[in-house]
């Protein structure tokens, strides 16, 4: 059963809250988040992308990359723009965009679920992905990014969260991307008791949605830490990682649509009467944002197609195989443009689908991308029911819209040089 605790959050004054609240660090290029960044000292992408705020053509995994990520959070501490409370907490954390809503309970997380697999994941890593949030998280001596966590809803958890969200909250502002942002610190013992116990009683498992990496390094930096102290009781914060757990009701995953640099010495003749073997094809006169499953947007040439994945293509009693990712990297990227993995093939590329099919068109129409590719979002019930079987998806294969904001809440799991706790 699912393990959570409170902790002393590190979070920004409430009058700050709105400035050092920032994308994650993996939505954005160095270039993006400079930008993003620029005239505004106190965002937190100075923290996890610190290579902006070093000269231009920096390495992004230079050892002075995240010394400069420590100076940065030290300057936010020291100067009074982030605090720490006085008690352990448990904390919601509520996102708005448009009439979507998200609630979710924010807690510290524990890295044996992560090592025991009850905390369950549908991805694999990439190593220098990994490595790099590794050497972030153990420079800093916080977890600066939540883990966005799922669970099968349990009714009494959500009157629980639902019933204390009506309290006025901590932080409450729009970004930049019109998402309203909401934050709320539970401070009532009873009810951080209460919420601990049910996660242990009715959540058999949580579930990685978005933030792979993050878990991964923050739970070594946590084998680091246990290694590093010789001997440990359990109770240790380094134990423990920063996540968000949301209800599987409240998640929204939209589509991750595929784009690639060339047919593989295929004309567009030639390329069309291969996919008709695999897929009944027809032209559409909009853009198509594909409404169901095992159908398919392709934008080439200045036109749009309808695809079908015909009987055959898929084996419909395979939760990873009868993913519309599956179908299209097996029947199209794989056996036609010779794509064969697209973790490392720079022959294709991926966009989300928040960008919108807009997106695909312009990268297309630009010269940049021979072709485009629109899915139709997978469902969370196949990501659980996946995880549950231990399989891996393609990558790439979920895209979470709102994302959640580094720099609200942080997780301190070691001391600093003067035995504190930040």
């Amino acid at each position: 059963m699912v393990n959570i605790r409170p902790f002393r959050g590190i979070r920004p004054l409430p009058e700050y809250a709105s400035k050092v609240a920032s994308k994650p660090y993996d939505v954005l290029s160095a270039e993006e988040a400079r930008e993003e960044a620029k005239g505004n000292p106190y965002s937190f992408l100075n923290v996890i992308k610190a290579e902006i705020t070093l000269p231009e053509g920096s390495d992004p995994y230079g050892k002075n990359v995240y010394e400069r990520a420590r100076e940065n959070l030290r300057k936010l501490i020291n100067e009074g723009i982030l605090i720490q409370d006085e008690t352990p907490r448990l904390y919601i954390y509520r996102q708005k965009m448009g009439d979507w809503e998200q609630t979710g309970l924010v807690a510290a997380s524990s890295i044996d679920d992560y090592f025991n697999g009850i905390i369950k994941k549908h991805e694999h890593t990439r190593p220098k992905k990994e490595k790099d949030r590794i050497d972030n998280i153990y420079a800093l001596g916080v977890q600066p990014g939540p883990v966005f966590l799922t669970y099968r809803d349990v009714d009494e958890i959500n009157r629980i969260i639902e019933k204390l969200s009506e309290e006025k909250p901590l932080y409450h502002f729009r970004s930049d991307d019109e998402v309203v942002h909401s934050f709320w610190a539970i401070t009532d013992t009873k009810s951080i008791e209460k919420l601990g116990a049910l996660f242990k009683e009715k959540v058999a498992a949580s579930y990685i949605a978005d933030g792979h990496h993050r878990a991964a390094a923050s739970a070594k930096v946590g084998q680091m830490m246990r290694e590093k102290a010789g001997s440990y009781n359990g109770e240790e914060a380094f134990n423990y990682f920063l996540s968000v757990l949301f209800p599987a009701s409240h998640l929204n995953i939209i589509d991750y649509n595929r784009v690639v640099k060339d047919l593989n010495g295929l004309s567009a003749e030639e390329f069309s009467g291969k996919l008709e073997k695999k897929f009944d094809v027809s032209v559409s006169g909009e853009p198509v944002k594909p409404e169901e499953e095992h159908t398919f947007g392709l934008y080439m040439d200045g036109k749009w197609y309808r695809l079908r994945a015909k009987p055959g293509t898929f084996n419909s009693e395979d939760a990873v195989d009868k993913l519309d990712v599956s179908i299209l990297q097996k029947n199209i990227l794989d056996e036609i443009l010779d794509i064969k993995d697209p973790r490392t093939d720079e022959r294709v590329g991926f966009i989300g689908g928040i960008r919108g099919l807009g997106e695909l068109e312009r990268v297309v129409n630009a010269g940049k991308w021979r072709a485009a590719f629109s899915l139709y979002p997978v469902r969370i019930e196949d990501l659980m029911r996946i995880s549950d079987e231990g399989k891996v998806m393609p990558p790439k294969s979920t895209w979470f819209e709102p994302k959640l904001r580094s720099g609200l809440i942080l997780h301190a799991f070691a001391e600093d040089e003067r035995g504190k706790t930040l």
